[in-house]
């Protein structure tokens, strides 16, 4: 019997257009209604997570930033992974030559969850991610200087070719072992995001824990995703299920597959693994 019910966002919950399908949200609030724990696990911060969650007029767990950090239905941090300040400062010197490209997140409320040097005002969806999101996103200049507790996360994203080269300087650092890297890839739009974690830290290992402390055995776990980041989420649960849509390093692990994003693939391996009908 499934008792967690472990979902990804981007790619997944949401379609192409970045749309909640009515079926996803009825399957989920379904699930609920029966007793299952549903968790949305998300690369996303918390502000940028927390409009996915208001569409939900059910209770559901939030593990945010891959894995960082783990909010209750209530809204109140369970659990966070942090990255030590001399270490976010070493990583941020890796990627000098691309202030543009980096971003610190704390788990805080409201502004200055997200902390960056500079805006690209020339790139169009930079700015448009900017404005939608200026509730949370603050510019401090030199980014470092922003380093005034432990964030969550140092993120970085760009061009598929310069993000593989900046995780091979950040895994040559000297300090490597006490982080963790996420990459979440999107090769169709050229764009690759770095997550750089606390040592250990994954969608996965704090699935892991978060089950652990609620009492679920891993074969009452069902986890549904579509993208690299998902991988040890994927591999933490009894049952892995992987979107149609899924990159191909997914969809050939021999893991179930429902359908598409588009063709609400949750709903669908809701009513088939957990509601039975």
């Amino acid at each position: 019997m499934i008792r967690l019910v472990a979902i990804d966002i981007d790619g997944t919950l949401l379609d192409t257009r970045w749309q909640l399908p009515g079926r996803n949200r009825d399957a989920i609030c379904a699930a609920v209604e029966a007793g299952v724990e549903v968790a949305l696990v998300t690369g996303r911060m918390s502000g940028f997570a927390q409009p996915v969650i208001d569409l939900l007029p059910c209770p559901v767990t939030a593990i945010v930033s891959n894995g960082a950090v783990v909010r209750a239905p209530d809204g109140a941090t369970a659990m966070r992974h942090v990255v030590p300040r001399d270490v976010a400062q070493a990583i941020l010197g890796a990627a000098a030559e691309w202030p543009d490209r980096a971003a610190l997140i704390f788990d805080r409320p409201g502004d200055g969850q997200m902390v960056i040097e500079r805006l690209d005002r020339s790139d169009p969806l930079r700015r448009a991610y900017a404005e939608r999101n200026r509730a949370f996103v603050r510019e401090v200049e030199p980014l470092e200087s922003a380093l005034t507790e432990d964030p969550v996360v140092v993120m970085f994203n760009g061009p598929v070719a310069v993000m593989r080269e900046l995780v091979g300087r950040l895994r040559a650092l000297p300090t490597a072992g006490a982080f963790s890297v996420n990459l979440t890839e999107y090769e169709s739009r050229d764009v690759l995001f770095v997550d750089v974690l606390a040592a250990g830290c994954t969608k996965g290992a704090t699935l892991a824990e978060w089950s652990r402390r609620r009492g679920y055995a891993r074969e009452e776990v069902m986890a549904i995703g579509d993208n690299l980041n998902d991988v040890e989420m994927l591999e933490t649960a009894g049952l892995p299920v992987v979107m149609g849509n899924a990159v191909p390093a997914l969809l050939g692990r021999g893991w179930s597959v429902t359908a598409t994003n588009d063709e609400a693939g949750v709903a669908a391996a809701i009513h088939r693994y957990v509601l039975r009908g």
